[in-house]
């Protein structure tokens, strides 16, 4: 009879768990749509991912939008398929009824508009034309207050280059193991890397200024002073053995210096999807408390 009880009690915690499972995927009902745009500062078409929260088609509330940068090598999926948790953005996009916009950003674009390169514009192109697009496409909350902008490694670097050049268009900007200086000599990363990524920028942004700043105006650990006179808030983090934790912590001390407000954080971690699956729902937290802050937000009227 003992050995009955058990079982069944194993069973009904069998059961508890699928029933949890069940109602998890009911909860999160987010949709993924494909927009595809002719671009004119990029002069071909773009596609973009938009993660739309499930509360969206039974109000007439207008959403706050965050803008999620992929990294280098990627492309605009990937925050939807190389996660374990493949539902994680639907989920964001549903617990804080929040759309989410998954922008191509080239293989090794860093999200310059670059000088050198006519069809590599990408910082016009998302703050422009993508921007416009979402705003025309869906209920939006179109103006600053109400838009965020983050990304990993390379995306990082683009949220924050993005919004400390466009600072009338985003509330936040947000970070996760990103490329905060583009001197790859900061990074630890063998010599030949360096001298691949040294090559790439020099395409991208021309010749180097120098060897210590080669490209100061294009780079967050150059663009400290700008930050602070923006209102554009600002976290980031890094795990302690990503190969860009120097840089990370360098414009940290940077700002801390100028007096320039941010959350800084670092945990253990490397240069990971494992990494950037667990830092992305504390970035959510932040940008939800600020879009709060700024009347920002819809509130849940799911069932």
């Amino acid at each position: 009879m003992k050995k009955l009880n058990n079982i069944q009690k194993t069973l009904a915690s069998i059961s508890i768990c699928f029933c949890l499972l069940l109602v998890s995927e009911i909860s999160y009902g987010a949709r993924v749509d494909t927009l595809r745009i002719d671009s004119a500062v990029m002069q071909k078409e773009m596609p973009s991912a938009v993660v739309v929260p499930e509360s969206y088609d039974g109000n007439s509330s207008d959403y706050p939008v965050l803008y999620l940068l992929h990294g280098g090598r990627g492309e605009f999926r990937d925050w939807l398929t190389k996660l374990s948790d493949n539902q994680l953005v639907h989920k964001m996009a549903d617990q804080y009824n929040i759309i989410i916009v998954l922008p191509e950003g080239g293989a090794l674009s860093y999200y310059f508009d670059s000088p050198m390169m006519e069809e590599s514009q990408y910082m016009s192109y998302i703050s422009k034309d993508l921007r416009a697009e979402v705003d025309q496409k869906y209920r939006t909350i179109a103006e600053k207050r109400g838009r965020v902008i983050a990304g990993l490694s390379m995306g990082g670097h683009g949220a924050f280059y993005i919004a400390t050049k466009n600072p009338e268009l985003y509330i936040a900007a947000g970070s996760m193991s990103g490329v905060m200086d583009i001197n790859p000599r900061t990074w630890d990363v063998p010599d030949e890397f360096v001298q691949t990524r040294l090559g790439t920028f020099a395409e991208l942004l021309g010749p180097p200024e120098n060897s210590i700043n080669p490209y100061r105006d294009y780079t967050a650990v150059g663009l400290v002073d700008q930050m602070k006179l923006n209102n554009v808030q600002l976290i980031f983090e890094c795990g302690r053995d990503d190969f860009l934790i120097e840089p990370n912590r360098t414009l940290h001390k940077k700002l801390l210096e100028n007096g320039t407000p941010h959350v800084y954080i670092e945990r253990p971690g490397s240069h990971t999807w494992d990494y950037w699956e667990n830092a992305l729902p504390y970035h959510m937290l932040y940008f939800h408390k600020l879009l709060i802050e700024n009347e920002a937000t819809v509130e849940d009227i799911r069932s």
